[in-house]
C-alpha cells in the first residue's frame, strides 16, 4: 500500500499534484530526473521532497503557515470592538475611507480602509455608497490659477439630523484647486447668505476674476429670459438683481449655467459634504445654526487639506480687497428713494441724512440696507455715504369746517306755478296728470276691463 493510501490530509491543487509525484518516485514508478520534469523542479528539490515525506509524512508538502494565525493579524477584541463602534446610529451612513478616518480621530484605531471593509462585509453590514459603474465623460479642464473662477451654489439638506427642518449651506469652491473658499449655513437660501460668502472670499483671499452660478432668482431677474431678440437688438436689458448689481461694482464677471452638470464641481462637493460633515457634526452635537457655522469653520481647514490639488499655475489671480469699508457699502440691498427737504421716506418711516450740506438739492438717493438692519444713503455723483437718522413724522390734523354766520338754510320748496307742479299729457289716455290727482283718477276709465 503507498503512501498515498496510509496518510489523509488537507492539500491544495498544486500540492496535491506534487503528492502523487512524490508518492511514484518513493515506489519506483519514475525517477527523479523525470519527477523533476513533470513539477518544473530542480532534482535537488525532488530529492528535498522525497525526504520530507518519507520522514514526515504528505504532511511535509503542506505550508509550515497554515492553520496559524498570522502575527499582524486583527485581534477578535479590536475586531469587536470596531463592530460595536460601526453599528451605532451614527457611523452606519459613513462609507469604508471615511469610517477609517473617524475612528483614528475619536477612537484611535488606526486600521486600512480595506481591513475595515472585510470587518463591515464579514458582520453583513454594506457601506451606504453604492459603487456603479463610471460613466466616462468629457471632464472641463480646471482653470490654470487660483481665483480664475469660483462656482456657488447653495444645498438645502437635513444637516441638522433627519428629525430637524431643512437648513441651507451657501459655499463657494475654487475651480482651479477644488478648495473650498467660503460656507455659511443659513435658514433658506438667501441674498444676506451670498454677501456673506463672497464678503469671506474677497476678506482672505482678493476679488476673483469670475463667479460661476446657476440661475437662481437671486442671481439672474425673472425677466431677463422674456427678452426678445428684437428687444436686446434694440439694446434693452433686463435689471440687474441685488447680488447681480454687487459683482458688477466689484468688477467680478457673472456666468450664469443653465444646467447643474455645468457647474459639476460644486455640485459634487455637495455629495461628499452631505456624505461626510453631517457625520461629522452629529459626532460634535451640533444643535444650532450658531453651533453648526463655527463647527463648518473647522471642517473647511480639514477638508481642504485632503482635497486641495495644486494649481496649473502657482500664481495667484485673485485681485487686491478694497477696504472694509467700502467692500460693506458694496456688499448690502440697494434702493432708490427721493430726497426732499434732507428727509426721505423708507419703509414707512421718515429719515434724515446726518452731516447733509445745506445746499444739497432735491434729488434721488440710493439707500443702503445693511445685513445687520443698519441704514446709510448715499448720492451716485459723489462718492460719500451719510448715517440716516429716523425724523418724527409731524402730526396732521383735519381742518374744521368754519361756520357761517346767521341763521341755518331752510329747504328751499318749489313755487305754485313752478313747471314740476304743471301737468303733463299721458299719451294716450287724453287726460292730464298733476301730482294732486290719484292714480284711479288719471287711469280710472282705461284701467276698466
Amino acid at each position: 500500500m503507498s503512501l498515498m493510501e496510509k496518510e489523509k490530509i488537507f492539500l491544495s491543487d498544486k500540492e496535491v499534484r506534487r503528492a502523487i509525484v512524490i508518492d511514484k518516485v518513493i515506489q519506483g514508478v519514475c525517477t527523479i530526473a523525470e519527477a523533476a520534469e513533470v513539477l518544473s523542479l530542480s532534482e535537488r528539490q525532488v530529492k528535498r521532497l522525497k525526504a520530507g515525506v518519507i520522514k514526515e509524512g504528505f504532511g511535509f508538502l503542506a505550508h509550515g503557515n497554515r492553520g496559524r494565525k498570522p502575527a499582524h493579524a486583527i485581534s477578535d477584541e479590536l475586531r469587536e470592538q470596531v463592530l460595536a463602534i460601526i453599528r451605532q446610529p451614527v457611523f452606519c451612513e459613513a462609507n469604508d475611507s471615511h469610517l477609517t478616518e473617524l475612528l483614528a480621530e475619536h477612537y484611535n484605531i488606526f486600521l486600512s480602509v480595506s481591513s475595515i471593509r472585510r470587518i463591515r462585509r464579514s458582520a453583513g453590514i454594506s457601506s451606504p455608497r453604492k459603487h456603479r459603474r463610471p460613466k466616462f465623460h468629457r471632464r472641463r479642464k480646471r482653470r490654470e490659477q487660483e481665483g480664475m473662477l469660483i462656482q456657488m451654489d447653495g444645498s438645502p439638506h437635513a444637516w441638522l439630523g433627519e428629525d430637524k427642518p431643512y437648513i441651507s449651506l451657501i459655499g463657494a469652491i475654487d475651480d482651479a484647486t477644488g478648495k473650498i473658499v467660503g460656507a455659511i449655513f443659513r435658514p433658506t437660501e438667501d441674498l444676506n447668505g451670498y454677501f456673506e460668502v463672497l464678503r469671506q472670499i474677497i476678506t482672505k483671499y482678493g476679488i476673483p476674476i469670475a463667479v460661476y452660478t446657476d440661475r437662481h432668482s437671486i442671481f439672474v431677474s425673472p425677466n431677463a429670459d422674456k427678452l426678445t431678440i428684437e428687444d436686446q437688438l434694440e439694446g434693452k436689458k433686463a435689471n440687474l438683481t441685488q447680488l447681480g448689481r454687487a459683482l458688477s461694482e466689484l468688477g467680478i464677471e457673472h456666468i450664469k449655467a443653465r444646467s447643474a452638470q455645468a457647474k459639476g464641481r460644486v455640485e459634487r462637493l455637495w455629495e461628499t459634504l452631505q456624505d461626510r460633515l453631517r457625520i461629522e457634526m452629529a459626532l460634535a452635537g451640533i444643535q444650532t445654526i450658531e453651533q453648526a457655522n463655527e463647527f463648518l469653520q473647522k471642517f473647511i481647514l480639514k477638508h481642504n487639506a485632503m482635497f486641495e490639488v495644486e494649481p496649473a499655475n502657482p500664481n495667484s489671480a485673485y485681485r487686491p480687497a478694497p477696504s472694509e469699508e467700502s467692500l460693506r457699502e458694496i456688499l448690502c440691498v440697494k434702493e432708490k428713494r427721493k430726497l426732499k427737504g434732507g428727509v426721505l421716506s423708507f419703509q414707512g418711516q421718515l429719515y434724515k441724512l446726518d452731516g447733509l450740506p445745506a445746499y444739497f438739492p432735491d434729488t434721488t438717493v440710493l439707500v443702503h440696507v445693511h445685513p445687520d438692519g443698519k441704514l446709510r444713503a448715499s448720492y451716485p455723483k459723489q462718492n460719500v455715504v451719510y448715517d440716516l437718522t429716523r425724523v418724527s413724522e409731524p402730526v396732521r390734523t383735519k381742518s374744521q369746517p368754519k361756520e357761517k354766520a346767521g341763521p341755518p338754510p331752510t329747504p328751499r320748496r318749489p313755487a305754485p306755478d313752478h313747471p314740476w307742479r304743471k301737468g303733463f299729457r299721458i299719451p294716450n289716455t287724453g287726460s292730464n296728470y298733476t301730482p294732486d290727482r290719484t292714480k284711479t283718477e288719471v287711469f280710472g276709465s282705461t284701467l276698466q276691463p
